[in-house]
């Protein structure tokens, strides 16, 4: 008893007031791990209770999951540091200038953490939701404190900082829970049977699995073109990220459709003319006369 005694109070830093000992390390190392235990227990049978209960989303679930844990962090180091033998309010007040510093320069990253805060507060993205970002479009996997983990169609992941997800302007397909309207351009030659290219076009959406039949798909007659008549496909799909594989199939079957019936898809044709200047300028002999 007494060698574990002596073990526990073996002083391994000593300067002036300040004394670092083995039951310090300990007593640290043992808030650590009963904060993690107790997060793991919170979020395994309280919260995932009440999840089921109130049938709370998958995004919502992370944020909650997210808040709770950057409430946690503080507590845990603060009683971390009293457990070492280090007072909080002396070690802030002696280092305010050079976190007044550090913040200067390190102000896209406080920006950064403050959006990551405000998008799991606010919920506007979520994890699972379909966004546009840059023009691309993007599956969020992770809301981090800092960044944000989003997926692309190629399945590559790309690191988002939150201030881009705030500040910028995005498109979040999934927020409203509805289907989203997308066409196909698709231009026929003058004199085509403009009934029968409209009955194939919605022939040829009505066959395709991930269109949606309710809102049904129309077709619109856009524009008398300088090569061909323009017309545009309308229709719903619930299929966001993989969106240019429907439309890719879709012109597929209306070619196959177009070539069964006869209907041409022209290509742009320019006529030229070659003007002759010396069939056109006077003879020689009628100068001369």
């Amino acid at each position: 008893m007494n060698t574990v005694r002596q073990f526990l109070n073996f002083e391994l830093i000593h300067l002036k007031a300040f004394t670092l000992t083995v039951a310090d390390i300990c007593s640290a190392l043992l808030v650590i791990v009963l904060a993690r235990v107790l997060l793991h227990l919170l979020k395994k049978y309280v919260l995932q209770l009440f999840y089921k209960r109130r049938n709370v989303a998958v995004g919502q679930q992370f944020a909650i999951n997210q808040l709770i844990k950057y409430a946690l962090y503080p507590i845990v180091i603060i009683l971390v540091m009293q457990s070492l033998g280090i007072q909080p309010s002396v070690l802030l007040a002696g280092g305010a200038a050079l976190l007044v510093g550090i913040g200067l320069g390190l102000q896209q990253t406080f920006k950064d953490l403050f959006s990551g805060i405000i998008l799991l507060v606010e919920g506007t993205v979520r994890v699972d939701d379909m966004v546009v970002i840059d023009d691309t479009i993007v599956m969020v996997k992770e809301i981090g404190l800092r960044t944000s983990k989003v997926e692309t169609r190629d399945e590559t992941v790309k690191i988002v900082p939150n201030s881009k997800l705030v500040e910028d302007t995005v498109i979040n397909w999934s927020h409203n829970n509805r289907p989203t309207r997308f066409h196909v351009d698709v231009g026929v030659a003058y004199g085509s049977d403009l009934g029968l290219v409209k009955s194939l076009l919605l022939k040829a959406a009505n066959e395709h699995g991930q269109i949606l039949k309710n809102p049904p798909a129309t077709v619109q007659f856009r524009e008398f073109g300088s090569s061909s008549l323009d017309f545009k496909l309308f229709f719903y799909s619930y299929e966001f990220l993989r969106i240019e594989v429907v439309k890719s199939d879709l012109r597929f079957r209306v070619d196959e459709l177009f070539r069964q019936h006869t209907i041409t898809i022209p290509f742009p044709q320019q006529e030229v003319w070659f003007r002759n200047e010396l069939s056109t300028s006077p003879s020689k002999e009628h100068q001369n006369a």
